[in-house]
């Protein structure tokens, strides 16, 4: 191993591990992948079997507004990649090779895939426990080449350490969209905010904060275990929540949440 090779990663892996439990965790540990790999954007995901992804970070450089407004609504469920985690759940590395596109995909690929420039990705599944996994998506948006069995393969020597590192920072802590934001990126400003004020003309404040879990993902016993209330509660919440907000399913109000994001009023400095 190149000297100056060891001297990056390991800068990087101690930079990650001083991260840990901070909101700068999910940049470093992207700063760490690219010490292993080349790849020009990534995006990690919260991934629970038949609920919503959440979102815990990207780097995408162009047309990131898709990722809201057409993956983590809907798409996602053509991503080969979560199809294939469902069908055959294991730790590791998986290559476009390894996946057989859904059905589906090519609508998926055409909103989502291809319009924001990707031309070739990597996918990193780690398990946190039964139901929990850590997906890291990493990207090239070169026209020409992609990645090789050999970038796949050096991902894989390390997967147990990316893992071991995941599993310390979220293994005992809920996937929460809100907690591991960047502050400094404006992007994520822009999403906290938005799920600090999503529904607030209409709903009280305990139904605000029910809602604010709902569109991160969290179920009506996760809601209730955070706010220290009953499930019976929860639902009582919810109900009136789909009243005010005029909806029928949590897809639309996910679909909604998504609406509010993207014409909220920008975060200003202050």
């Amino acid at each position: 191993m190149p000297t100056l090779f060891k001297d990056a990663m390991s800068h990087a892996l101690t930079q990650t591990i001083d991260a840990l439990h901070t909101v700068s965790f999910t940049s470093q540990l992207t700063a760490l992948l690219k010490t292993i790999i080349h790849f020009d954007c990534a995006v990690i995901i919260g991934y629970r079997p038949d609920k919503h992804p959440i979102y815990l970070f990207d780097s995408i450089p162009e047309r990131r507004e898709l990722l809201f407004q057409r993956y983590l609504l809907q798409d996602y469920q053509q991503d080969p990649f979560l199809v294939a985690l469902d069908q055959a759940p294991r730790q590791g590395v998986l290559c476009m090779a390894d996946v057989v596109p859904p059905a589906g995909y090519n609508e998926y690929a055409s909103n989502f895939y291809q319009r924001t420039g990707w031309q070739d990705e990597l996918c990193l599944a780690i398990r946190l426990d039964d139901a929990r996994w850590i997906v890291i998506y990493l990207g090239l948006l070169a026209e020409s080449g992609g990645f090789s069995s050999s970038d796949a393969h050096y991902l894989e020597l390390y997967i147990e350490l990316l893992a071991a590192l995941c599993r310390k920072q979220w293994g005992n802590n809920p996937l929460y969209l809100s907690e591991p934001l960047q502050p400094d990126q404006p992007i994520s400003q822009h999403i906290h905010q938005a799920i600090g004020s999503f529904g607030q003309a209409h709903l009280t404040h305990r139904e605000q904060q029910v809602a604010a879990l709902m569109v991160q993902g969290l179920d009506s016993e996760e809601i209730a275990e955070r706010l220290q209330i009953t499930q019976g509660t929860v639902k009582n919440h919810r109900k009136r929540i789909y009243a005010q907000l005029g909806v029928a399913s949590l897809s639309e109000i996910f679909g909604l949440f998504i609406n509010h994001a993207i014409t909220a009023p920008p975060v200003t400095q202050s």
